[in-house]
């Protein structure tokens, strides 16, 4: 009877209660290697995203942004693909020739109600076995999030009604959108099918949106900030192994392997932009990026660098002296910059206006370059001193903002410098001194905090660092 008892139990058991369902078994067997990384944005995120947009958009209105296009190198050679920061932030997905629409209101489209769909590339063994796995239309819902998916051949029939909009925003890509004439899913066959859907679309404009998605993009939610501090981590021990190794003989593109060393190792998929390492009078270049100087033991060596983690890119700046230990003049306008920095920090304050840190550095660094009989008079610190401080941080190195009062969840760089180049008109002795200090400063209630700290930027700790020994020894 027990036994009995037992298996009646157990039939009970199966028909009344739900089996818990093992994702594995139903998830389609190339998914799992679609992803191999487990701390992504989840898709909940980016739902969310969509709907702190479509809250503010208008009344029966839409938004729709494209996927970035496939950038050409050279020949048959493509860049790596980098998806559009709007487009990831919204979708999550990293795949091209996709476009989003996101309406305020749901919409019927035949048997269809939603209020969001993404046309995407559909799955195609042929092309997966030369460019990869894509996602598959029939998985962006379960994947993504996404209500609606349809593949991106569909675009050019697909019915959408715009004219009956009170507001079409929209962002397409600036350029070198190229032309697959084999498919008409591509991203430019896309972008030339919607200029004719909303030619005579009176309400469509692409001055709206750019603003929406700035207001958006500016205050970090936690599972950004989350990202980004990975960023920045790999960063920081990319610039303390860069202090440990660097020495006399070596070459700004040794400099440079040793962080993208650093970078891969640590799970960066990318640099968030090419990595600056300018040394002696190449320190005077904002923007430089060859890196092929041999080092010398006289030189300054600006490191100016940033690893991207998931999307999200780092910002961090350092300069050191490739033989170990600062001479008496980088030192003093070593300080400068540092003491310039500290002061541009400081002002990094909720409610403080974005400009407010440029202000204070740019003050430090006129005043001090006056006594030291390098400039004669404030204003002609433009000389020296020729850019900001500051910029948004996130999925853009330079990323979207709205440069108004700074936030709580903002993250700013502050980065003054002072570039003096042979030639200038002050004494010889300061030529060829090209220094930058540059952190990463989330903006909270209780004041700034610098994200970047681990990475030394005072003169003793620098040098100190310097002195050790290095794994690449």
């Amino acid at each position: 009877m027990k036994f009995l008892s037992a298996i009646f139990s157990l039939l009970i058991a199966v028909i009344i209660l739900p089996a818990q369902e093992d994702i594995s078994i139903h998830q389609p067997k190339h998914l799992e290697y679609y992803n191999y990384d487990d701390d992504l944005l989840s898709k909940e995120f980016h739902a969310e995203r969509r709907e702190a947009l479509r809250k503010l958009l208008p009344e029966n209105s839409a938004a729709v942004i494209f996927a970035n296009p496939i950038r050409n190198r050279s020949n048959d050679v493509n860049y790596e693909y980098h998806q559009d920061p709007n487009f990831y932030y919204l979708t999550g997905l990293r795949e091209p020739n996709a476009v989003i629409i996101i309406y305020k209101n749901p919409q019927k489209f035949d048997s269809i109600i939603t209020n969001e769909i993404i046309f995407m590339q559909d799955r195609n063994p042929k092309f997966e076995v030369w460019d990869g796995r894509r996602l598959g239309v029939k998985n962006a819902s379960s994947y993504l999030g996404i209500k609606t998916a349809i593949s991106n051949q569909d675009f050019a029939s697909f019915e959408f009604n715009f004219d009956k909009l009170k507001g079409l925003f929209y962002i397409t890509p600036e350029d070198d959108v190229r032309d697959d004439k084999t498919d008409k899913g591509d991203l430019h066959s896309m972008l030339k099918y919607f200029n004719q859907k909303i030619e005579n679309v009176e309400h469509a404009t692409p001055r709206k949106l750019p603003e929406l998605m700035a207001m958006l993009r500016e205050i970090k939610q936690p599972e950004e900030i989350e990202l980004m501090t990975k960023a920045i981590n790999i960063t920081c021990d990319a610039q303390i192994e860069l202090m440990k190794a660097l020495k006399p003989g070596m070459t700004e593109y040794q400099s440079e392997a040793i962080i993208e060393y650093v970078f891969k190792k640590y799970g960066s998929e990318y640099t968030g932009f090419p990595s600056i390492l300018g040394g002696g009078e190449n320190s005077c270049i904002l923007h430089y990026t060859t890196n092929r100087k041999p080092l010398k033991g006289e030189h300054l060596l600006v490191s100016d660098i940033g690893a991207e983690y998931h999307g999200y890119t780092a910002d961090v700046t350092r300069t050191l002296p490739v033989d170990g230990k600062f001479s008496e003049e980088e030192k003093t306008i070593y300080n400068i910059v540092l003491a310039a920095q500290t002061a541009g920090i400081e002002a990094c304050k909720a409610g403080n206006k974005f400009w407010d840190p440029n202000g204070a550095a740019t003050s430090i660094i006129a005043k001090e370059l006056v006594k030291l009989g390098i400039i004669e008079k404030e204003y002609e610190v433009k000389k020296y001193f020729m850019h900001g401080t500051s910029h948004y941080l996130g999925l853009d190195v330079h990323d979207a903002g709205l440069y108004g009062p700074l936030m709580p969840g903002t993250v700013i760089t502050v980065e003054p410098g002072i570039y003096i180049a042979e030639g200038s008109d002050c004494d010889p002795k300061w030529w060829n001194i090209g220094i930058r200090i540059e952190d990463d400063i989330m903006i909270t209630e209780a004041g700034p905090v610098n994200l970047s700290a681990k990475a030394p930027r005072t003169i003793e700790e620098i040098e100190k660092l310097m002195a050790e020994p290095s794994i690449f020894d």
